[in-house]
This record gives structure tokens, C-alpha cells and sequence, in this order.
């Protein structure tokens, strides 16, 4: 047996991924353990668990991979200080403690992370290596182009590669400061949102922009802030950023460019943000085509692999599968940072172990194993923590009993928190960790927002839907099982606005009724789409059809199990804690099913509610 552990750490979103015999057996994110939201500390938690998982100690790891070059990312960290000072004194100034005292000494970092026991190799992967490993190995395909899209990882900010049978090669890349990731993130913070973390609130937003403004701020972003060529590549002018040698994105010429100021965090929305928000992505959705055809030009290939966090916009990603030239998509669904610690650990499995991959035998079939790979925990472990904190519960021995009452809820227009079986690997809730309500209810949308989420209002909900039933509900015929494809609801369920909808403008599009699944349905028509496979998700697919059976409807409102400010959960104390912090009606955790109205007050739960006028 031959085990190689993979991480990503220090940065942004620290993981850790253990890879045996080629097969990823196990992959968490720090920040489901620690609770710090995009944890960039050691992933001391996400090892162990892996370790444990794979049923490891240190000492016998094979290989430990981390999944960039630091010395690569601190050359051009010196490089860009140098060409632009004395103006980035204060960023300089207060980036390179930490480099000199942990980022630039990486194995011993390691070592005393692994309790100094691990005397084997440390390897160190590309960055963009790591995305396109992550994307490429664990796709159902044996031949295919893959391209990888973020901010910026040692140089390259964007790359393309083909990879068959067990070697990938990259064989162009865009390199910092021009980045179309950082493009993306300059746009969420002008526009009032955290980079690195609220981008998908600007993806989420765009629809709400005036197509006419949003086409102006975007003729603005094409003519003076970017020029674009034919084959996707780039040239961002950097008169209007501040990434470079400052501490924030956006300089006083952009400001001046797009009418002011940026907005405020927490600041009241306008008109402006929306028209904004959709031109950025209009422009992200142009050069992702661009970049998708130039690459099919050059490989001729059938299938494209996408990883790197802007395959995380999954507007664009629909967009590719419907307008693109390639026949199959697949997306890593944790794209992002923490991603590459799985991608860093299959790297060293084929390209330095010249290890083969195993035959997938069919493009349905990937070895992500539906990203359900975070710990699970035992039915008994979960009743003691619920004895121990007096919750009242009813644990149910039959499984389809259970999920007929979950269904049952779902009708009654309750709100259902599920924590059950192996915890989703990246930023998406797929069944395991997730809120679920109804997707013909009316106001679920408005209930899950104000009263679970504590979010925006204008934020959209996703479905998850039975894979056998998607073309009923979505214009998607294939697959979409890591929720990163965007889809129209289907014309025939749609319900076409009146003459004064659509003179409504901005979030005045919220509340107008558009489908017989309303929330689900953005103001766009679109769905941010889930498809549930019965083979890799049964409790969540025995849901599903419990709550057709009762409905005729083969779809629910999946949300991520958290609250706002707050990682995805993780544990049972994780979801009991939420689920009695919130307005949730109901709870599962794995064979035991809570209802809020007979549990007993939790300490500093009824003050927290009072925070967003819950009481």
C-alpha cells in the first residue's frame, strides 16, 4: 500500500487530501474543524483525519506533497515589491514576517506538523500543476484539455494542458498581474463584498443589472481596463489596480472610470453594484469562451477538464457546456486552494511514481467518489452527543421510514437541517451537510435567507434533483452532481412576467413569481443545478424520491449547512448548535431526527437570534 499525503496550506482555505493506491480515500478543509472560515493556518485537524481515515500514522506515509513552489511565489512577491517601490512599502512591510519566519520553511513547518515523526520525502507541485492534476486525474475521462483559472498561484494565473492516460502536460500559461481571477476579485471588492470570498455574492447579484448599463460598464472594462484577444489571452492595464504593491484592489482611476467610491461592506446595495456585478461576469463569461474554444482549436479533443477558483463560476461553466465546442465538461468541485491538495497528491502518485490511473469504465463514472469525502460519524456517537445536552430525538431504525418523515417535513413547508453520512470536499453542500426546504414553496427563498442563513435577500437557492428527472425541470441533459453548472428552468415550467414585472427594476425582481419551483428559480430564469445520484448519495436520493412520491416533485431546496460568517459544519455539535442558533424547524443527524419545539433552550442561542430580530 503506498499512501501519499497532500496539502494546501498558508495561503487561503488549507486542506489536506491522502491518496492510497491512487484512489483518494480521504479530503477536508481545516476550516470545517477549527471553525475559522477559510482557515489558512497548518491543516493540523484535516491531517489527522486523513490519517485516520486511511487508518495511518505519520511514520508510514510514503510521500508528503505541498502543492506549490513557495520559493517560485516568493520570487515573484520580491519581484513585484521591487518594480513598484518605495509604493508598496506598507503591503511589503506586512507580508514578509510571515514569510520569513514559516512560508519560506516549508519542510520544517511539515516536520513539526507531523510531529516530527515522518522521515520520507517532501515534494513540492506547481501550483497551476496541482489545479490541473485535481481537474484531470479524478475525471471519467482518459483523454482530454484541461485549463485551470484563478488569481494568481507562483506566476500563472491561467493555464492549458491535454492530459491522457496518466501524464498531463501544461503547455501555455497567462502569467500575474494579468489574471482574470483578480480581475473578478477587484470588481467584488468595488463593489462592497471580501475578496476571496465574496465573489459568488457578485455572480449571485449580476442578474439584477440593467443589460443596457451593464453593457456600458462592460464596453469600459473591454476599451480601457483589459484588452482581450481571440484566443482568450489578455492584458489587464494596472493604472486601474492596486493588487500589485498595495492592500487593496482597486486605484483611484478605477474608482473615477466607474462613477465613485466603492461601496462600503454592509453598505446598502444600489443600482450601480448590480450593473456592475453583471458587466464583470459578462466580460469573465467572454474570455472563459474564448479560452474554451482556443483550447479545442489547439487539442482537437472531445472532453474539457476545468479547476482553479474561477471554475467555481458556474454561470460561465454552463455556458461552456451549452455555447463551447467541447462535448463533456468536468469540474473539480473544490476548485479552489484547497483542491490542490488532492491535485498535489496525484501528481506524485503518476508523474513521479509513474503510477497508472484506473479505468473509469464509462464517463458517468469519476474518482471523486461524489466529493463525499470528510468524516462521517457513527449513529452512536451521535445519540451520545444528544443525551449529553438533553436534546429530545427519535432515532429511527428503518431508513425509508426516516426519509418518508424528512419528506413529510419538507411538504409542510418546514426547514430540515441534514448532517448525515461522509462531509462534501470543497465549498459546496451536497446533501450530506445541507438545509433543505421545499422548491414549490412560495416564500422558502425569503424563510431560509432571513431566518436560517442571515443573508443577503437577494442571494438564489440551488436545487438538487433527482439525476434521473433533470431534463423534466432543467434545459441540462446530462449530470450535474458538484452543483457547478447553471442551467435555464425549463420553458413549460416557467411563468411569463407581466407587463409591470418587468418593468420592476434591481431587487424589486426578488419576490415576482417566475416557475411552479419558485425557489430555485433566479430572477433569470436559472438554476445553479445538483443532480442526485442514487449509487453515490442514497440517503439524499431516498429524500428525493420520498418527497416525489408525495409531491410529483423530484426536486428540493439545498443550501449549505451554516450560518453566515461561519464554515459549512461539520460535526454533530456543529449542526445541533446551528440548527438551535436558527429558525430551522427540524434537524437529522445521521439516524435521528430533532424537532425544534421539543428541544430545551441552549445557552446564548435566543441573544444570537436577537442580533438579526428573530426573537
Amino acid at each position: 500500500m503506498t499512501s501519499i499525503l497532500g496539502l494546501s496550506a498558508f495561503y487561503h482555505d488549507s486542506a489536506a487530501a491522502l491518496v492510497v493506491d491512487g484512489r483518494i480515500a480521504a479530503a477536508a478543509q481545516e476550516e470545517r474543524f477549527s471553525r475559522r472560515k477559510h482557515d489558512e493556518g497548518f491543516p493540523r485537524h484535516a491531517i489527522d483525519y486523513c490519517l485516520a481515515e486511511g487508518g495511518l500514522t505519520a511514520e508510514r506515509l510514503d510521500a508528503v506533497v505541498f502543492y506549490e513552489k513557495p520559493f517560485l511565489k516568493f520570487e515573484r512577491l520580491l519581484e513585484t515589491y521591487l518594480a513598484s517601490a518605495p509604493r508598496g512599502l506598507r503591503s511589503f512591510l506586512s507580508a514578509m514576517p510571515v514569510w520569513l519566519n514559516q512560508k519560506l520553511f516549508l519542510p520544517r513547518e511539515i516536520d513539526r506538523g507531523l510531529g516530527d515523526v515522518y522521515h520520507g520525502p517532501i515534494y513540492f507541485a506547481g501550483h497551476h500543476e496541482s489545479h490541473a492534476a485535481s481537474a484531470f486525474f479524478p475525471s471519467p475521462f482518459t483523454e482530454a484539455a484541461v485549463l485551470t483559472l484563478d488569481g494568481v498561484g507562483e506566476w500563472s494565473t491561467t493555464t492549458w494542458g491535454i492530459g491522457r492516460g496518466n501524464r498531463l502536460e501544461l503547455k501555455q500559461e497567462l502569467r500575474f498581474p494579468h489574471s482574470l481571477g483578480l480581475l473578478y476579485s477587484a470588481f467584488t471588492y468595488y463593489t462592497g463584498f471580501r475578496v476571496n470570498s465574496g465573489e459568488y455574492k457578485v455572480m449571485g447579484l449580476a442578474p439584477y443589472g440593467e443589460p443596457d448599463a451593464a453593457r456600458r460598464y462592460a464596453d469600459l472594462v473591454l476599451t480601457r481596463v483589459l484588452d482581450l484577444k481571440e484566443d482568450g489571452s489578455f492584458w489587464l492595464d494596472q493604472s486601474y489596480f492596486d493588487y500589485c504593491h498595495g492592500q487593496t484592489m482597486t486605484s483611484a482611476r478605477f474608482h473615477d472610470l466607474f462613477g465613485g467610491p466603492p461601496r462600503k461592506p454592509e453598505g446598502r446595495l444600489t443600482q450601480r453594484e448590480m450593473d456592475l456585478a453583471r458587466a464583470v461576469q459578462v466580460v469573465t463569461e467572454e474570455i472563459m469562451l474564448r479560452l474554451a474554444r482556443h483550447v479545442h482549436r489547439k487539442t482537437g479533443l472531445e472532453n474539457l477538464c476545468l479547476a482553479g477558483g474561477v471554475a467555481l463560476n458556474c454561470v460561465a461553466n454552463g455556458r461552456i457546456l451549452r455555447e463551447g465546442p467541447f462535448k463533456r465538461l468536468w469540474i473539480q468541485p473544490a476548485a479552489g486552494d484547497a483542491g490542490g491538495s488532492v491535485g498535489a497528491a496525484l501528481t506524485v502518485w503518476h508523474h513521479v511514481l509513474g503510477r497508472p490511473r484506473e479505468s473509469r469504465g464509462g464517463a458517468a463514472l469519476d474518482g471523486q467518489s461524489g466529493s463525499l469525502l470528510g468524516p462521517t460519524y457513527p449513529p452512536a456517537e451521535v445519540r451520545r452527543y444528544l443525551d449529553g445536552v438533553g436534546a429530545r430525538y427519535v432515532a429511527f431504525e428503518r431508513e425509508e421510514e426516516l426519509c418518508e418523515r424528512v419528506a413529510a417535513l419538507l411538504e409542510e413547508g418546514k426547514v430540515v437541517g441534514h448532517c448525515a453520512g461522509r462531509m462534501e470536499f470543497g465549498p459546496r453542500a451536497l446533501g450530506s451537510r445541507s438545509i433543505l426546504g421545499d422548491a414549490r414553496n412560495t416564500a422558502m427563498q425569503a424563510t431560509m435567507n432571513v431566518k436560517v442563513k442571515f443573508r443577503e435577500s437577494f442571494r438564489p437557492f440551488a436545487p438538487a434533483c433527482l439525476e434521473e428527472r433533470v431534463s423534466d425541470y432543467f434545459e441540462l441533459d446530462c449530470p450535474s452532481p458538484y452543483m457547478l453548472l447553471v442551467a435555464q428552468v425549463r420553458k413549460d415550467r416557467q411563468r411569463a412576467m407581466t407587463e409591470t414585472e418587468r418593468g420592476l427594476f434591481g431587487i424589486e425582481k426578488l419576490n415576482v413569481l417566475r416557475s411552479d419551483i419558485p425557489a430555485v428559480t433566479h430572477v433569470d430564469y436559472s438554476a445553479r443545478v445538483q443532480t442526485v445520484n442514487g449509487a453515490v448519495a442514497p440517503r439524499f436520493h431516498r429524500i428525493l424520491k420520498a418527497f416525489e412520491r408525495r409531491t410529483g416533485y423530484g426536486v428540493v431546496v439545498n443550501t449549505s449547512f451554516n450560518i453566515r460568517g461561519e464554515p459549512i459544519v461539520c460535526a454533530p455539535a456543529d449542526s445541533y448548535r446551528c440548527f438551535m442558533f436558527t429558525n430551522m424547524d427540524a434537524l437529522v443527524l445521521e439516524n435521528c431526527l430533532c424537532l425544534k419545539e421539543e428541544q430545551p433552550s441552549m445557552p446564548g442561542a435566543e441573544e444570537y437570534k436577537r442580533q438579526f430580530g428573530l426573537d
